[in-house]
């Protein structure tokens, strides 16, 4: 695993790829463009029989840089960064800050792998990718990019707990219109939110919860930050999967609570405790002096929001 530095200075980590599947990947497309060329040049040779020798071979040289080079940039261009055995493998070419594989980069990448491949044997590519930290070949270090496995093991971390000033309200949320891809958004930022700096965490929370708010209704109540807005909305979310979950397999829920209708419980503050009555006499002499004590670090309270939020653990 690695981290990667987006545009918007938000460290995302990925997955590198490692050399096997790389190498696997480059097998597959190499034996596509050797079945093509073969049966291209097979072609060529049936259609330019009493044709011109020097014809001929303009065609071989053209029909064979064109598959040499077309194939992977035509194939990264159009699938935003993989070809045919990266598809197969699950892996895919994005830039150095994590966003798509542009024409430019995918350009380069096809001409060095023409040299590094077809010319070369592949060992400029195995030397470089062994000496590179994130398994960069020449290409990779000339276009700026990297190849990542998107197969990777999802990894959610321990679930999240409902913010109880807001269980009432997320028992009357409507979610089925809520994108797998959003709700995974909104739990990684969560994951992370502890390594952003304050104002990425503000405008990240802000613009996944304004992008979930056009999937679930009723909005929520005025005053509450984003973070908990989401973790509300994911944890209702997980609540609801695991009740149908049950009622499919006919286990009894996990929780006794599901037995009957969800009661959100009521978020009250804890009361102040009374202050000690006075002593009913005074001291019958003065306390003797004592020595100075040396000044305590006052400890500072747990970080809340306003309505008693506190951030995701």
């Amino acid at each position: 695993m690695t981290d990667v530095v987006t545009g918007e200075a938000v460290v995302v980590e990925v997955r590198i790829a490692q050399l096997p599947s790389r190498a696997l990947a480059l097998l597959i497309d190499m034996t596509v463009q050797f079945v093509t060329l073969f049966g291209v040049s097979q072609l060529i040779g049936v259609l330019a029989w009493n044709a011109d020798g020097a014809l001929v071979v303009m065609l071989y040289i053209a029909f064979t840089v064109s598959v040499l080079v077309g194939y992977p940039v035509v194939f990264e261009t159009l699938s935003r960064g993989r070809s045919l055995g990266k598809l197969a493998l699950g892996l895919r070419v994005v830039s150095d800050d994590g966003g798509p594989e542009r024409f430019r980069q995918a350009l380069f990448r096809g001409l060095s792998g023409m040299v590094e491949f077809w010319m070369l044997g592949g060992a400029p590519a195995l030397i470089g990718s062994l000496i590179s930290e994130k398994g960069k070949r020449l290409g990779d270090v000339f276009a700026g990019t990297v190849v990542i496995a998107e197969r990777s093991p999802r990894q959610y971390g321990p679930p999240l707990e409902m913010p109880p000033p807001l269980a009432a309200w997320a028992a009357t949320l409507e979610l089925s219109r809520l994108p797998e891809g959003v709700a995974a958004t909104a739990r990684q930022y969560l994951m992370r939110w502890h390594d952003l700096s304050p104002a990425v965490q503000h405008e990240m929370g802000v613009r996944i919860a304004t992008e979930m708010s056009a999937f679930v209704s009723p909005p929520p109540p005025s005053g509450v930050p984003p973070f908990a807005y989401l973790t509300a909305v994911l944890a209702e979310r997980r609540r609801r999967d695991q009740v149908r979950l049950a009622q499919r397999i006919g286990a009894p829920p996990p929780d006794p609570r599901f037995q009957a209708p969800f009661q959100a419980p009521q978020y009250q503050p804890y009361p102040q405790p009374p202050a000690p009555p006075p002593p009913p006499y005074g001291p019958p002499f003065a306390a003797p002096a004592q020595a100075p004590r040396p000044p305590q670090v006052p400890q500072s309270p747990p970080t809340t929001t306003p309505g008693g939020f506190v951030p995701p653990a």
